[in-house]
């Protein structure tokens, strides 16, 4: 009889369950989106509650699309938006606050003050391996302790637990407040400010800083290995959920980015390029993130740099949600192919500050280099070129830490069908761009840990030859107008400094 592994994909604007076989091909999928809730300017949150309703329509979704039952499905595998906090009471399961997003850039005040303790921006990186931003967990939990009413006795009465959204849908899906598993991977654990690198362990220092009570914390375990199974209720009762990966590390898995050197880029709501390092953690100078890549059971734990764009896909939905230019995503592309290039505009899209490599909270978005000449087609380039040099500032940031210049890019995620940005990424890094069969390997990550853990795959080989190209683009800019361009985005990008006063 055929097996499969099942997989929930948390992501930023929706959820979504994929059925994977044996080859690492999409069987099934089902996917919902969620609200965007924007209370004030620079805060983003999701109801969590909506969220995890969504989880089982999704899942029970895919199942019924392939026409399967839970005694088909080997594992559960777990990927998610990181950083996106939540704080919910163990005995009714009932969130004390609205999910806080990883864009959401309230806790700027507690980051100053954070700084102000000692080290200012670099006051955690040696534990970390991190900035201290907005960005990450920590700060978003102690701004709920300290904004919302009785949170905070709560918390240091035992009664609240915390997690990224992958605690979340593990805790609910085996049992919730009827046993559900309260843990985490460390991969979502070394994106809070609050985990050891070294021993994969939460600080009790840096949990301090900020008055987080330990209890509320979940239990960090390995990416692979089995947590729990589904509650008798789930239409996938009884299978066990065994692998979790924060969604950019999972998309890193699913290329088969397994040996030293390795990188890929995913284009989603923002874009995310990671480079293997192996077991050997390599501090940044250039402004990346240190982070874990992945650890696959008892094994090693595999470390990589991360340079966090927070800014692109979303910039495509700004300007169809927004502004109204786009009926569609898909358009942007023919209204971009209008025109030969983007006219002078550079778009700088710093919504809610700037990411790696600048970490500047203070930056806001920009237009720069209008002229009457700058039409529709032009801005549509000039939103699609802003995720490519984004792209490049990463790249060259990573090139510059690892000391190895980087030889071609793997891409994933949901702006990669995109052939003109496809295109122009490979000119304006001067590397082949190379996209796979399976672009949808953020899930296909966590389905592969998952699937290592019961078994399903042997080991990280059975990844490997699963992995297949789908297309490449190579360069074909001339050096001088890839310099030149890359010259008046660097220049584009000085205008959005302090901003924020």
């Amino acid at each position: 009889m055929t097996s499969y592994v099942a997989a929930i994909d948390q992501g930023t604007t929706s959820t979504r369950a994929m059925i994977f076989d044996h080859s690492g091909r999409v069987v099934a999928a089902d996917q919902k989106e969620h609200e965007q809730i924007f209370p004030q300017a620079g805060w983003v949150e999701h109801n969590a509650e909506e969220i995890w309703e969504n989880t089982r329509t999704v899942t029970a979704g895919a199942l019924a699309r392939a026409d399967l039952q839970a005694k088909d499905i080997v594992a559960v595998g777990i990927t998610n938006q990181r950083e996106t906090t939540l704080v919910w009471d163990r005995k009714t399961g009932k969130p004390v606050y609205n999910a806080i997003v990883w864009q959401d850039t309230r806790t700027d005040k507690i980051v100053e003050e954070l700084g102000a303790l000692g080290g200012g921006q670099e006051r955690y990186r040696e534990t970390t391996g991190l900035p201290l931003a907005t960005y990450f967990s920590g700060p978003k939990v102690k701004w709920i302790l300290d904004n919302v009413d009785g949170v905070r006795e709560r918390a240091e009465a035992g009664d609240l637990l915390f997690g990224n959204m992958d605690t979340w849908v593990l805790w609910n899906m085996t049992g919730g407040p009827n046993g559900g598993v309260h843990v985490t991977d460390p991969t979502n654990a070394s994106r809070t400010l609050l985990m050891d690198l070294e021993t994969l362990s939460w600080s009790e220092s840096n949990a301090a800083d900020m008055g987080i009570p330990l209890s509320m914390l979940p239990e960090i375990r390995s990416s692979s290995e089995e947590y729990g199974k589904v509650r008798e209720r789930g239409v996938l009762a009884g299978v066990p959920i065994a692998g979790i990966l924060g969604d950019q590390q999972a998309a890193t898995f699913g290329q088969a980015c397994l040996s030293p050197g390795e990188a890929k880029n995913t284009y989603g709501t923002g874009n995310f390029v990671l480079l293997n390092t192996g077991t050997e953690k390599v501090m940044s100078q250039n402004g990346l993130l240190t982070t874990v890549c992945y650890k696959i059971g008892s094994n090693d734990t595999v470390y990589a740099l991360e340079g966090s764009i927070a800014v692109t896909g979303s910039l495509v939905q700004w300007l169809r949600d927004n502004l109204g230019m786009i009926g569609t995503a898909a358009e942007i592309e023919q209204h971009a192919r209008t025109v030969e290039d983007n006219g002078g505009a550079y778009f700088v899209p710093a919504f809610s500050g700037l990411f790696a490599p600048y970490w500047r909270s203070d930056a806001r978005g920009a237009i720069v280099g209008l002229t009457r000449f700058v039409n529709k087609g032009h801005l549509c380039r000039a939103v699609l070129e802003a995720t490519a040099f984004q792209t490049r500032e990463v790249i060259d940031a990573m090139n510059a830490d690892s000391g190895v210049p980087l030889k071609s890019l793997k891409v994933d995620g949901g702006m990669v069908v995109n052939e003109l940005l496809m295109q122009f990424q490979a000119d304006i890094l001067g590397v082949p761009v190379i996209r796979p069969v399976v672009n949808e390997t953020t899930a296909l990550g966590a389905a592969y840990a998952a699937g290592l853990a019961v078994g399903f795959w042997k080991s990280e080989d059975d990844i490997r030859s699963n992995w297949a190209q789908d297309k490449e683009w190579t360069p074909a800019m001339a050096e001088s107008t890839r310099e030149a361009q890359y010259h008046n985005w660097k220049k584009a990008v000085t205008k959005t400094f302090d901003w924020v006063e």
